[in-house]
């Protein structure tokens, strides 16, 4: 690369960033910074000293407004066309091999042949630039790409839009609103879909090998085929690795929710490099712990006592729920397998014949009832129910519901995508995780990993 040509990218490296400075007016609401705090805040050293307030002073002189800094015309706008055309002038030049205006080495080849304009879509706005043409048409730049309108990140803002539910009528007015800016439908599909092989390829990741805990729940969404609304079941696996991270492993659809196709979905797990599950919390389903222990033969399966409650006190009139809710309590509370036995034969001496069900639901359970109870009080916390997958599912659940319903399965597929992965820094790590892997530890020995 020529020297001049380099000089002129590190300028606009150092130089761009004041187009994401914030408008003086938002001074007041950040605690008084000045425009020039506001403008270098997260960048590395050796750029924030270029970007002194002097700098800043200048750029913004005579602009008082929110129109002058940050409108279609304003400040930011004419700096973002300036640099982005001395950028691509950078890269013409180091493409060609000499500098503007002097003559092409050996006097023939290729060489520079006017611009053409062009309209960016950018975060302020439509911004028209000069793009710079080599005359035998082959330079290629890299920050506008050729056949390319929209700036760096504007794609982003489409996706995270699309991400929390938004419908793609609502992105174009959100779009046209904020940015002064008109994207088509077709547009915004053509982002979105470009999601899609992130998606296969996060689908098709390879896992850990041994997963302390794995949650497995079902979400009912509905998808419109042959003319009609069906309703689908999309199968979420979440597991805690053995730093105490949670990860959702995947997600799958069917038409129903039933044992014999979460036996595909845990044959999928192993296929992708899970060799051991220690504990897999699920709900009540019927034939769910035949068909985890046909893949995982050692896997202890917890049943939810919070799935189990709720389908306890379905059969109890409104007025006696509190009561009989209280009297379940010293079930799942007790201090061992034998303990808790005790405690359920006492509340079907008192509650047995009224309500028949609740103790039969309890006895055919009981053997995924009781695992977790082998564990300290701190420990049970992390496995006796699945609102850690439910928690997740609340967060798909926000995104989902202004749809109503999805074209297809690939639609359903993106937007569930984009919300996990929107939804996952909020609840990343689980609580009490040492003391958890501690009992793990002295329960499964070698089949925890140093």
């Amino acid at each position: 690369m020529s020297t001049t040509a380099k000089h002129r990218i590190e300028g606009f490296e150092g130089r761009a960033a004041v187009s994401r400075s914030e408008p003086v007016g938002r001074a007041e609401r950040d605690g008084g910074a000045t425009p020039g705090e506001l403008a270098v805040e997260g960048l590395p050293a050796e750029l924030r000293d270029r970007l002194g307030d002097e700098l800043i002073d200048q750029l913004l002189a005579g602009a008082r407004t929110e129109q002058e800094i940050v409108g279609p015309s304003g400040v930011l706008a004419q700096l973002t066309r300036r640099l982005v055309e001395r950028a691509m002038d950078a890269e013409l030049t180091e493409y060609l091999g000499y500098e503007w205006g002097q003559a092409p080495p050996g006097g023939m080849g290729n060489s520079r042949n006017g611009t053409t304009p062009k309209t960016l879509r950018t975060d302020h706005g439509p911004v028209r630039i000069e793009t710079p043409r080599d005359r035998q048409g082959s330079f290629e730049p890299q920050i506008v790409p050729k056949r390319k309108t929209r700036f760096a990140g504007f794609d982003d803002k489409i996706i995270a839009l699309y991400a929390r539910g938004m419908s793609v009528r609502d992105i174009q007015a959100h779009l046209g609103e904020l940015y002064g800016v008109e994207v088509g439908r077709d547009l915004i599909s053509r982002v979105t879909d470009a999601v899609m092989e992130d998606v296969h390829a996060w689908q098709q990741r390879p896992l850990e090998d041994v997963y302390p805990v794995v949650f497995l729940d079902c979400l009912v969404i509905k998808v419109r085929e042959g003319g009609t609304v069906q309703r689908r079941a999309c199968y979420l696996a979440l597991g805690v690795t053995l730093d105490g991270d949670r990860d959702v492993l995947g997600m799958w659809f069917q038409e129903t929710e039933g044992a014999k196709f979460w036996l595909q979905v845990l044959n999928d797990l192993k296929q992708r490099g899970v060799q051991d599950v220690l504990i897999a919390c699920v709900d009540g389903l019927k034939g769910f712990p035949e068909a985890i222990e046909a893949v995982f033969p050692d896997t202890w399966v917890q049943t939810c006592i919070v799935h189990l409650i709720r389908h306890s006190l379905r059969y109890v009139p409104r007025r006696e729920r509190e009561q009989v809710a209280r009297d379940l309590r010293p079930i799942y509370t007790a201090t061992d397998a034998d303990a808790a036995r005790e405690a359920l034969e006492q509340f079907d001496e008192r509650w047995g014949q009224r309500f028949p069900p609740i103790t039969r639901s309890w006895q055919d359970a009981w053997e995924q009832v009781i695992p977790f109870l082998a564990f300290p009080v701190e420990v049970r916390r992390v496995i006796y129910t699945t609102n850690a997958i439910e928690a997740l599912n609340r967060q798909l659940r926000k995104a989902i519901k202004t749809k109503g319903h999805f074209p297809n399965e690939e639609a359903a597929r993106k937007l569930i995508y984009l919300a996990i992965s929107n939804a996952t820094p909020a609840w990343t790590k689980t609580r009490s995780w040492t003391a958890a892997l501690l009992a793990f530890k002295i329960h499964f020995g070698d089949r925890l990993p140093e």
